[in-house]
């Protein structure tokens, strides 16, 4: 596992934790309705399409440059759906020239990256990720609030393949008696192909998914079922603060990953700031509220580094720890706001 790099700029959070990784939504809209993060009866068609609500490319440019002078190295686009954002493409590129980013990746749904994978590979986007929560057509369907097409989102990850993005992560939101039947099928077609799956607890993120705990399927019940098909040997991870779990196949086929921030929380090595699409900071995926940030964004990255230190200063956050307790917050920003 390889240390975190030495930033003397960078500020540790209050519980000594410094700020590595930044997850920054580009737009707060998105095509699906899937029920655990923007359900259809809670969320209007027409949400989020105030575009001048939104960070110009030219703020978020300053954010991250001040960003990256605290120690922040690891950059996540998402959203909403962040191909909805007209012009993706020249913002990645831009973002792609700023020293000291040596990780740039996007969260996607897939349903529209075909059209847009060369694209953004040629603008210097590094990583994809693919969020699939069932492979079954009618499933699929379903999940994504009756608007997906699962035959757009492979075609999306064929395109992507052919871009030259080589190991994409395909992420899967597990709840039973929804989808807890899909991770075989999912693993049978990925396994072998370079990419890896990762299968992620179903967690009460924001206030309007009806989250319940028995629908949590524990990690480790779906791997002692993954390792009972295919035996699975655990690896190291990559990084410190890394969130899956990584195992590999021991027969060859490549790798699987679990995320377990119900059951095994890892809220000691969380490194992530989350800024939605308006310029709001959130220090926890769990946040009840932010900060906004944009009138500082205006008076350069200096100052906005400034500030952005000092908010990082007083995080205490570590709401997986503290899960059902009084102490808990029961109110958290909704997913779609900050991209999961």
């Amino acid at each position: 596992m390889s240390a975190l790099p030495q930033t003397p700029l960078a500020p540790l959070d209050r519980l000594g934790r410094p700020l590595r990784d930044l997850r920054l939504s580009v737009i707060e809209a998105c095509n699906f309705r899937c029920g655990y993060c923007m359900p259809a009866d809670k969320v209007p068609d027409d949400y989020g399409f105030d575009a001048a609500g939104r960070l110009s490319f030219d703020e978020i440019e300053t954010l991250v440059r001040g960003a990256t002078r605290l120690g922040m190295s690891k950059l996540r686009i998402t959203g909403g759906e962040p191909l909805l954002r007209k012009g993706l493409p020249e913002l990645i590129a831009r973002l792609s020239r700023i020293d000291g980013i040596d990780d740039l990746a996007m969260t996607t749904n897939g349903s529209l990256l075909a059209r847009h994978a060369r694209a953004l590979r040629e603008a210097g986007l590094r990583r994809l990720t693919i969020s699939l929560d069932a492979l079954d057509p009618e499933l699929f369907r379903e999940l994504s609030g009756n608007r997906g097409d699962i035959d757009d989102v492979l075609a999306g990850i064929a395109a992507a393949e052919s871009a030259g993005f080589e190991s994409l992560k395909i992420n899967c939101v597990v709840q039973r008696g929804v989808n807890d039947d899909e991770p075989i099928r999912l693993l049978e077609h990925f396994r072998g192909s370079g990419h890896v799956v990762r299968f992620i607890e179903y967690m009460d993120v924001g206030t309007c998914n009806g989250w319940q705990r028995d629908r949590v399927v524990p990690s480790t019940e779906l791997r002692d079922r993954i390792h009972a098909r295919w035996p699975l040997q655990t690896l190291d991870a990559n990084y410190r603060g890394e969130v899956a779990e990584r195992h590999a196949f021991v027969d060859g086929g490549g790798e699987v990953g679990f995320v377990s921030s119900v059951t095994a929380p890892f809220c000691g090595d969380c490194h992530r700031a989350r800024v939605s699409a308006d310029g709001t900071l959130y220090t926890c995926l769990f946040s009840a509220a932010g900060i906004a940030l944009r009138p500082t964004l205006s008076l350069g990255e200096s100052v906005f580094a400034e500030q952005l230190a000092g908010l990082w200063a007083k995080r205490a956050d570590r709401y997986s720890e503290l899960r059902g307790s009084t102490r808990a917050s029961k109110r958290h920003v909704e997913m779609f706001l900050v991209g999961g």
